[in-house]
């Protein structure tokens, strides 16, 4: 069913209107495997299809489908509720006079000292949503089309290149993990140094590690398999030494159903990539090591960088990673110095012969 674009009596209105059947529209095609409340989730659609009064309360909706394990839905929320925030104060009369310099306008302000990866998450989530009011939106007079691609925005660095990650050596890593097998966590202390193991030692995306069930492990001599649901509904298998989680392994015992999620919090939730960010981030802090990112991504790049450097074989990284293209593969190539060391010894010759 399509609407008028100015469905609402006044402008904010129209916009919280409109949020909330972007935010309906976003939950009903994000994933759903880690739902746990399809009750709720019900209620929620219910709910949207009655204009909040306000942002906060669309914001609340907005945290409880996080919270029963829509997976994505603040990448697409956030950005909005921030657009919202700062759009209202244009006094507005009509969703019709947004365009593209008024929107780059309000972006270059919501965004101001974020980083290229937030910029861009900002631009999907509002170029999504006026794609979406394109397709929904029909007066009397016809749809009315927005023009909102931000191909321009200069908000992005594009022209920069693609920065390096952030990463540990193997003397770092070495030192993370003696500083891991000493911490001492409040709580579950098996669970959680398990779950930062697996990402270091398999290089597997933190949502992916929380996603494992019981049925996805298991053991052959001194391997353990992990079946990893990863991205686009795709599976692929990784492997590691069982010795390298052995002193953890205990913990397993505990899970009964071999569809139970295995890193589980006290309300039998799936724990959150923010908690085990958090964790790593704190032995971290406490091993002296440094980045400008701390989070449980680190660990990925971490071991992709050490798996290229010891192996020089990008197909094996792209494998291990489950990377969809080669060429996202091809970044920690940028690590491998050795050739680097072959230019410095050919400018050292020179000075050597004069």
């Amino acid at each position: 069913m399509k609407y008028p674009l100015d469905c609402e009596e006044n402008f904010n209105n129209s916009m919280l209107f409109w949020l909330s059947k972007f935010l309906k529209f976003k939950i009903n095609s994000l994933s759903n495997k880690l739902l746990d409340n399809p009750d709720l989730l019900r209620d929620i659609n219910i709910k949207l299809n009655t204009t909040p009064k306000n942002i906060t309360e669309l914001d609340n909706l907005a945290k409880q489908i996080r919270n029963i394990g829509i997976i994505g839905i603040n990448t697409y929320f956030n950005p909005l509720k921030k657009f919202y925030e700062q759009i209202i104060h244009y006094k507005l009369y009509s969703l019709k006079i947004i365009d593209e310099d008024l929107v780059i306008e309000i972006l270059a302000s919501i965004t101001a000292g974020l980083s290229d990866a937030s910029k861009k998450n900002y631009k999907i989530a509002i170029v999504n949503f006026f794609k979406f009011l394109n397709s929904q939106n029909k007066d009397d007079d016809g749809s009315h089309v927005f023009e909102i691609e931000l191909k321009n925005w200069l908000g992005l660095k594009a022209s920069a290149g693609q920065k390096l990650p952030e990463y540990m050596n193997e003397e770092q890593m070495k030192l993370f993990l003696k500083t891991l097998d000493e911490f001492n966590f409040k709580s579950n202390s098996d669970r959680n140094k398990l779950a930062i193991k697996i990402i270091l030692f398999t290089g597997i995306r933190v949502n992916e590690v929380l996603r494992l069930r019981l049925k996805d492990i298991s053991f052959e001599n001194e391997l353990v398999s992990l079946r990893i649901h990863a991205k686009g509904n795709k599976y692929r298998v990784v492997l590691l030494d069982i010795n390298l989680i052995n002193n953890h392994l205990n913990y397993l015992k505990n899970i009964i159903a071999q569809d139970d999620f295995i890193f589980i919090g006290r309300n039998s939730k799936p724990l959150t990539q923010a908690y085990i960010s958090r964790l790593i981030e704190n032995v971290l802090l406490q091993a002296g090591i440094r980045k400008e990112k701390n989070g449980a991504h680190m660990l990925r790049h971490s071991f992709a960088t050490l798996l290229y450097k010891k192996e020089k074989d990008l197909l094996l990284v792209q494998e291990a990673l489950g990377h969809a293209s080669l060429n996202t593969s091809r970044i920690y190539t940028h690590f491998d110095n050795d050739k680097l060391k072959l230019a410095a010894k050919i400018a050292k010759n020179l000075k050597d012969d004069s």
